[in-house]
């Protein structure tokens, strides 16, 4: 890749999370996607075992700062498509030099690297996201040959609020997350998501740090709904330090809510949500969000609707073959 003069250009290290948390928040302060990190929170990601910093991440440095990143993934298992995961951003001082679209290119061609490395043998594609309001990534990833995919809504809501009642079942039974559990979450889920567009299944060490094992991870406020030992239900429930330290919003952020397709339709939940609502008020939360693909099989979006979130922002996913 050609980069401008004055230009640093290196891999992330796990020294550099301070510098990165910076840019992240300047880039935040223009583009408004609600999304807020801390170096505590960007360490977390760097210890994923999967990533090569060396190869699958850079770092753009001007003036003794960090001005530009991008980090590209790969899934250790596939189902469909290997869909190569990128992210980056560009701090809005150093916007239309250029600098995107280099960035860009270089995240597109780590990417085929992956996948030639990984999963030679199935359909590979680039993918990355941007808010539907971020007119400048969209042009740039179509100019690259990127077309949208997917759409995704970030929902909220209030726990000011009341949160109706839902009863449970004859028969089952709602149980905080327990450590005990947590093999048999991650098969539950893998069987949830099994047909759901873009998930694959989580090996044990990709569900511990993302999932259960994450700091941002709230058992606490985080419940199963079993019919004897069986999940049928869950939702797994998280925290972001660093968005409350920057909105002065407490939230819990629902991360995870599945049912096993033999126990669907029958409102189970809508009941688990209703708890973890009730529960994460009655700690202090003052509001619940979530994301939801907009085509969501199973009716997710209405299911929200009904419990009261509404839609806060939009997010478009992109793809580009390989």
């Amino acid at each position: 890749m050609s980069w401008p003069e004055g230009i640093d250009v290196r891999p992330i290290g796990k020294g550099d999370v301070e510098a990165w948390a910076a840019l992240i928040a300047a880039k935040e302060k223009v583009d408004q996607t609600g999304e807020n990190y801390g170096s505590e929170d960007l360490a977390e990601e760097l210890g994923d075992p999967g990533l090569d910093l060396a190869r699958d991440t850079i770092a753009l440095w001007a003036d003794g700062r960090m001005i530009g990143y991008g980090k590209a993934e790969v899934s250790p298992t596939i189902i469909d498509v290997d869909r190569v995961r990128t992210e980056g951003a560009i701090d809005p001082e150093w916007r239309r030099r250029g600098l995107g679209t280099t960035l860009m290119h270089w995240l597109i061609q780590r990417a085929g690297e992956l996948h030639t490395e990984h999963h030679p043998d199935a359909p590979g594609e680039v993918r990355t996201g941007a808010n539907s309001t971020n007119v400048g990534a969209d042009r740039m990833l179509k100019k690259l040959g990127f077309t949208e995919q997917r759409y995704f809504f970030d929902m909220r809501r209030p726990l000011d609020q009341p949160v109706p009642e839902v009863a449970l079942p004859d028969g089952l039974r709602l149980v905080g997350f327990d450590p005990s559990y947590d093999e048999a979450l991650r098969l539950t889920h893998n069987e949830v998501f099994r047909d759901h567009w873009g998930t694959t299944p989580k090996e044990p060490d990709e569900w511990r740090i993302w999932f259960t094992g994450s700091r941002t991870f709230r058992p606490a406020v985080s419940y199963l709904l079993l019919d004897g030992e069986t999940i049928a239900t869950y939702v797994l429930s998280y925290e972001w330090d660093a968005d409350t330290a920057v909105t002065g919003v407490r939230e819990v952020y629902i991360g995870g809510v599945g049912t096993r397709r033999e126990y669907r339709g029958r409102g189970l939940a809508r009941a688990v949500l209703a708890k973890v609502m009730t529960e994460a008020a009655q700690a202090g939360y003052q509001r619940a969000g979530l994301g939801v693909d907009a085509d969501n099989p199973t009716g997710a979006l209405g299911l929200y609707e009904r419990l009261g979130y509404t839609v806060h922002a939009k997010t478009i996913s992109y793809r580009l073959p390989l």
